[in-house]
């Protein structure tokens, strides 16, 4: 009996490392230095991708209510855009538990990242004019920060580059931070609009798909529906995806919460983003490839 339960436990351990081989980043590039911390963008690239190339690029801020998370949170995301022909980073920035700041500095952060991302777009072989900002919950309010708030941007940076991506892809993102929507306490009273994303809509913001979850108790659903309605009477292209009965997070899969039994929400949402970018030039058809699951 012993002998058998080492077998299971021994094929699980080793199915375990083959799926977080899979979705491992090809290399890590530290794309900003700030009081001692160094904060990484781990790339993803597709197949015989080359610095010659002009490959449009996607990169991902994770969740934690600015206090914690890890960009392994969307590695298993960045691998399958990676996989269909986008250059795919997901991103370090800081929060409060390691580095004892804000979500101003989060914001500056994810602006920092659009930046360098286009500064060393030849290098990287990106177009530098086809660079999508994406992330979840607190992550995605980052992300949105990048095309909607003006301002916040870090000291000493090169400002003639813009830090505003081309598009966004938003899920279950914090979009309002005031008492009707999620943060206010962690920003402050005194400033809860200076970085919501519903009080900077106006003209000219980048295409955007938003995905949420009808059920999220955490970011209301009135959130996403009221962000989308602004940004469609400013004439801005907003695309809302709702997805019915689920809660906050529903957009993580196997990769980065094993205990998930049912990847099909996740699928459905990469499907979405996928023929999002389609409709940008992007990326040149649906979702085709997928990665082993646990």
């Amino acid at each position: 009996m012993k002998t058998k339960l080492l077998l299971i436990a021994l094929i699980s351990f080793v199915s375990q490392r083959a799926i977080a081989d899979d979705f491992a980043p090809d290399r890590e590039i530290t794309y900003k230095t700030i009081g001692g911390v160094e904060l990484k963008l781990h790339v993803f690239e597709p197949e015989g991708h080359q610095a010659s190339d002009k490959t449009p690029a996607i990169v991902f801020f994770f969740g934690g209510g600015w206090s914690s998370g890890t960009p392994r949170q969307f590695f298993q995301q960045a691998r399958t855009l990676a996989d269909e022909g986008m250059v795919a980073f997901s991103a370090e920035y800081r929060v409060k538990k390691r580095n004892k700041t804000t979500p101003f500095e989060s914001v500056k952060d994810a602006k920092s990242a659009v930046r360098w991302i286009r500064i060393h777009a030849a290098e990287l072989g990106i177009d530098p004019q086809r660079i999508a900002a994406s992330g979840g919950s607190a992550g995605g309010h980052v992300a949105a920060c990048t095309g909607l708030i003006e301002g916040e941007e870090e000291e000493g940076e090169d400002l003639t580059v813009s830090s505003v991506p081309n598009a966004m892809l938003l899920f279950n993102a914090v979009l309002d931070t005031t008492d009707k929507g999620f943060g206010r306490s962690r920003i402050g009273a005194d400033r809860d609009t200076d970085i919501s994303p519903c009080h900077h809509v106006r003209p000219g913001i980048v295409p955007t798909l938003v995905l949420h979850g009808t059920k999220d108790r955490t970011v209301p659903f009135e959130n996403a529906e009221r962000f989308t309605r602004l940004m469609k009477a400013a004439g801005n292209q907003c695309q809302l995806e709702a997805f019915e009965n689920q809660e906050h997070g529903f957009f993580n899969s196997t990769f980065f919460r094993p205990k998930i039994k049912d990847t099909s929400v996740y699928e459905q949402g990469m499907q979405k983003c996928c023929a999002f970018l389609t409709t940008l030039g992007y990326l040149n058809g649906t979702m085709k490839t997928t990665r082993a699951e646990p």
